[in-house]
């Protein structure tokens, strides 16, 4: 088994479709003779949506539909984990789709690397689909990732299941924002290397549901705000266990932050200029 798809879903109906059908044509590629065979598994893990999703899994034989309550996002990604079978695994959010031939132009790409885990680009969309804007992500950096933001989209990035997974390596589900972030900077900390490839593996949908994307906005609303701190806090957390830390005074590690956030947007700046 080559690859590991997992969904994490939630009354996305509206989106699933694209999300497994651009999974499905991979498939219809392989056998299509465009490309050399290799099997794909994709679970979907439903935490018990009320929408039509299940109707829209069951149009799609490769689908393995599992629905039970879970303790959010990073547990139901977690219990794909712990399932994989593939060589190499990914998530795919039920709001996004891979890109025509993705997993055979990465294939080539893993078939060639000896990292941990392998990214490559992806390009925003519209919440009907529209193309917005293309990301390149730069090669891997921990101060950049740390101090400026989590850069490697996880929808476009390839865990190798024999170091990362069966390892033992899983989301925290305490994380309900940025558990990739604090993934990616986990499995630096134990040694697991990192690898950019120039493949545009997905499109990752913004709209207003978005779980990085929804308390943004200027507010007043505490409720709101609440909700929009936990998101800071969670980042915060990953600087002070990974980053760079000069005082035990939040405010005072604040200001630094703020200094290393300039530092390292110009850091990435420079590294996808010169690779």
């Amino acid at each position: 088994m080559r690859f590991t798809i997992i969904t994490p879903s939630l009354n996305y109906g509206r989106f699933l479709y694209e999300c497994l059908d651009s999974v499905a044509k991979q498939c219809d590629e392989v056998q299509a003779g465009k490309s050399r065979f290799f099997e794909v598994e994709h679970f979907v893990i439903d935490g018990g949506s009320t929408d039509d999703s299940a109707q829209v899994a069951s149009r799609f034989p490769h689908v393995k539909w599992i629905q039970e309550s879970d303790e959010g996002m990073s547990d139901a990604i977690n219990k794909g984990f712990g399932r994989a079978k593939g060589e190499w695994v990914m998530w795919l959010n039920a709001d996004d789709r891979l890109k025509p031939g993705a997993l055979a132009k990465m294939l080539d790409e893993l078939e060639r690397s000896n990292a941990d885990v392998v990214y490559g680009d992806w390009d925003f969309i519209d919440e009907k689909g529209f193309f917005s804007r293309h990301a390149t992500a730069p090669r891997w950096s921990l101060f950049v990732h740390v101090h400026h933001h989590c850069f490697i989209g996880s929808t476009a990035a390839f865990y190798r299941r024999s170091t990362v997974i069966d390892a033992g390596h899983r989301l925290r589900k305490d994380f309900r924002y940025v558990m990739d972030g604090e993934f990616y900077a986990r499995l630096h900390a134990t040694g697991k290397s990192f690898q950019h490839v120039d493949v545009t593996v997905a499109d990752f949908r913004l709209h207003g549901s978005n779980a990085s994307q929804r308390h943004l906005e200027k507010t007043s609303d505490m409720d709101t705000i609440l909700a929009a701190e936990r998101q800071h806090v969670e980042s915060r957390a990953i600087r002070r266990a990974y980053g760079i830390t000069l005082f035990n005074d939040p405010y005072l590690n604040g200001l630094i932050d703020g200094i290393l956030w300039i530092v390292a947007r110009g850091c990435k700046f420079v590294m996808k200029k010169v690779s």
